[in-house]
C-alpha cells in the first residue's frame, strides 16, 4: 500500500561532524550504560558487589520484558493484528478512524519508514533483514514479502517467537522468515550480515543505548541501512543537563508498566551513530503523525469486546492500559517524542 501523505512535522539530516549543541558521546555512554560504568566503579572499589546488582537489575529487566509481552501479545493481536506499533496518520487525522483504518495506519508506519531510509521497493540490495525487537513478526513478514527478502527476527518472548512462527507458517512463509528469542544487546549473528536492520519500537526497552547501537551497527553489512523508530524524550534545550523533575517523573511512571529503563533523546540516538562515523545519517521526529494512535487504543480497549479481553488477559494487561493516558499526556505536553533515525553503513 503506498499513501500520498503530508511531510513529517518535522526533519533534520546531519553530516557526520560532531555538532557542538549536541551533549558528548562519552556522557551519553556514562548515562545509558549502567552495566559497564557500574563494573568499572566495581574495578576501581576492588568490590563485586556492584557488578552483581548491575548484573541482577539486567537480568530483572528481560525477565520483565519477557513476561510483559508472553502476558499482553495475545491481547494485542485480537484486538489490533499483527503489528505491534503506532501507525502514521495524516496530521489531521480523527481518533474515530475504523479498525481497518488504524491498521492501514500500522502498514503505513512500515512504509513511511522505508521511504524515509530511501529504501524503496526498487532496491535489488535487501536480500537479508534482522527485525530486532520482532513482537508477533508483523514487519518481517511485510518487509520479506515486499522485498522477497530472508528476514529473522528476535524477541525476548518465547510466546511472541512461537506465534510469529505459527503466522509465517500460516502465510506460506516459513521459507523466507524466522523468529528466535535473542537478546537485542548480544545478538545471534556473524558481523555484517544484514542489508536491513530494522528496529521497530523496541529501543525503549534497551538498558543500553550504545551497546544497542553498535550491535545494530556490528551486523549490518557494509553499505546496508539501519533503520530505528522508538520512543523518546525531548531534546534537551543549549545548557540543560537534564529533564524537568515533572517531567521524569510522568516517565518514570510509564516505565514501571512498561518495563522500560532510561529513555534517551532522538539527539542522543545522532550523537552515537555520529561516534561510530555512520554515512546519510537522518532523524525526524513524527509525535504529530503519530498522535491519534492511544487514543484510538483507549478506545477499543473501552469496547465490550476489548474489556473481556482485557480481564481475561491479567494484571500486566489491565496496568498496561491504566497506564495509557499517560503517553497521550507526555504527547501533548512534548516530553515524549516519537523519533525516527535511519543511517548507513560505510562500504
Amino acid at each position: 500500500m503506498k499513501a500520498t501523505l503530508a511531510p513529517p512535522s518535522s526533519l533534520i539530516s546531519l553530516p557526520r561532524h560532531k555538532v557542538s549543541s549536541l551533549r558528548s558521546p562519552s556522557l551519553l555512554l556514562q548515562s545509558q550504560r549502567p552495566s559497564s560504568a557500574l563494573m568499572t566503579t566495581t574495578a576501581s572499589r576492588g568490590s563485586v558487589a556492584v557488578t552483581a546488582a548491575a548484573t541482577s537489575s539486567a537480568e530483572a529487566l528481560r525477565e520483565g520484558i519477557a513476561e510483559f509481552y508472553n502476558e499482553t501479545s495475545g491481547l494485542w493481536e485480537e484486538i489490533w493484528g499483527d503489528h505491534m506499533h503506532h501507525g502514521f496518520y495524516h496530521p489531521d487525522s480523527s481518533v474515530q478512524l475504523s479498525d481497518s483504518g488504524h491498521r492501514e495506519a500500522q502498514i503505513r508506519m512500515i512504509e513511511e519508514s522505508l521511504r524515509f531510509a530511501g529504501v524503496t521497493e526498487e532496491e535489488k540490495k535487501i536480500k537479508r533483514v534482522v527485525d530486532v525487537g520482532c513482537g508477533i513478526g508483523g514487519s518481517s513478514r511485510y518487509i520479506a514479502s515486499k522485498f522477497g527478502a530472508e528476514c529473522i527476527g528476535i524477541t525476548l518472548s518465547p510466546v511472541q517467537a512461537k506465534r510469529a512462527n505459527d503466522l509465517a507458517a500460516a502465510q506460506s512463509l516459513s521459507h523466507k522468515v524466522s523468529f528466535q528469542v535473542a537478546d537485542a544487546l548480544d545478538q545471534p549473528f556473524e558481523d555484517g550480515i544484514f542489508d536491513l536492520v530494522w528496529s521497530m519500537e523496541s529501543g525503549e526497552h534497551m538498558p543500553d543505548k550504545a551497546k544497542f547501537v553498535k550491535e545494530l551497527v556490528r551486523v549490518t553489512a557494509p553499505g546496508g541501512r539501519i533503520i530505528i523508530v522508538t520512543w523518546c524524550h525531548r531534546n534537551l534545550s543549549q545548557g540543560e543537563e537534564s529533564l524537568q523533575p515533572w517531567e521524569q517523573n510522568l516517565l518514570d511512571r510509564i516505565c514501571k508498566t512498561f518495563y522500560l529503563p532510561a529513555w534517551c533523546s532522538t539527539t542522543d540516538y545522532v550523537e552515537l551513530l555520529q561516534s561510530l562515523s555512520l554515512q546519510d545519517i537522518k532523524c525526524a521526529d513524527w509525535s504529530e503523525n503519530v498522535a491519534p494512535f492511544w487514543p484510538a487504543v483507549i478506545r477499543t480497549a473501552l469496547t465490550w469486546k476489548g474489556l473481556v479481553s482485557l480481564l481475561r488477559s491479567g494484571m500486566k494487561s489491565i496496568k498496561g492500559a491504566l497506564t495509557m493516558p499517560l503517553m497521550i499526556e507526555g504527547y501533548k505536553k512534548g516530553v515524549i517524542k516519537f523519533g525516527i533515525i535511519t543511517c548507513q553503513k560505510p562500504l
